[in-house]
């Protein structure tokens, strides 16, 4: 199955962006949902960001509309998240995660085949 390793993640000040990257080993990496989730200390996993198989849907969490923009490159087995005018409460651990249902919007932690090991984004004030 695939594997995934996010990279990115740093300390950034409000107003401030980021872009993570995922890259993925496997060679079915073009049928997968790409997805990034995130996990503040004390809260629960939760969806930010998805993308279809062939890159032609997005979708996200209502925190994020018009400031995050997720994208792949089927070519390069990658996927980014673009994240701008961070704010801290955007602070915590994202993970990118592969579903093989290629739709994007699934949520649950339990579709997904793979995750990486997350990479830290704290937003300062």
């Amino acid at each position: 199955q695939v594997q995934l390793v996010e990279s990115g993640g740093g300390l950034v000040q409000a107003g401030g962006s980021l872009r993570l990257s995922c890259a993925a080993s496997g060679r079915t990496f073009s049928r997968y949902a790409m997805v990034w989730f995130r996990q503040a200390p004390g809260k629960e996993r939760e969806y930010v960001a998805g993308i279809n198989w062939n890159g032609g849907s997005t979708y996200y969490a209502n925190s994020v509309k018009g400031r995050f923009t997720i994208s792949r490159d089927n070519a390069k087995n990658t996927v980014d998240l673009q994240m701008n005018v961070l704010k801290p409460e955007d602070t915590a651990v994202y993970y990118c995660a592969a579903d093989r249902v290629g739709t994007g919007w699934r949520t649950l932690e339990s579709d997904f085949i793979a995750w990486g090991q997350g990479t830290q984004v704290t937003v300062s004030s």
